[in-house]
């Protein structure tokens, strides 16, 4: 993996995406050095969900049927209970983000976005962790489910909602800085 500096990050989120679980990540791995772009599935602008209202808009800087995985050094998917809800029946995003695991890159997934690592077929065996309203869904689909700020196995980091931001964010730079650390053995 390259220095966080030398790497790009993508956000992939759509309308309603949690506000600060979008934009936190976003200035933090900019101001790490990072590259990171705002992908979508269609051009312009994503507006966000704010505590209990729209939030501000976002501008998409590329489109997903215009990246690879091999494009990025990590995938960030932030939360709000809208955002994932709206991109888990999306084929393209679905597909998007099997892939991107399959890739052993660091895959970050907060608060809702892990339904859309459920959809993909990821958590299972794994340990993980989301915002208290899916934890069901969670252990339904196979995770060994945490409640803790932040949960890495792999290259898959989890956190449970925005007061755990700090320790996201972290996850994610030590994750690119230091490559992907190997699934557990006791999967």
């Amino acid at each position: 993996m390259p220095a966080i500096g030398q790497s790009k990050i993508m956000i992939l989120a759509t309308d309603g995406f949690e506000q600060s679980e979008l934009e936190v990540p976003l200035i933090r791995l900019k101001d790490a050095g990072a590259e990171v772009h705002v992908v979508s599935l269609e051009s312009g602008e994503i507006t966000g969900w704010d505590k209990d209202d729209w939030g501000r808009a976002v501008p998409i800087d590329k489109v997903l049927a215009d990246v690879s995985p091999a494009d990025y050094d990590a995938l960030v998917l932030p939360g709000g209970q809208i955002n994932p809800d709206l991109l888990r029946v999306e084929d393209k995003a679905v597909q998007f983000v099997k892939a991107f695991d399959q890739s052993d890159k660091p895959l970050a997934a907060i608060c809702h976005a892990p339904w859309l690592l459920i959809e993909a077929g990821l958590v299972q065996g794994r340990k993980a962790t989301s915002y208290k309203s899916i934890k069901t869904d969670m252990i339904n689909a196979g995770a060994r489910w945490e409640d803790t700020p932040m949960v890495r196995d792999g290259n898959l980091i989890t956190s449970r909602n925005p007061g755990d931001l700090d320790a996201f964010c972290a996850a994610i730079i030590e994750a690119v800085e230091g490559g992907s650390a190997q699934r557990s053995a006791a999967e």
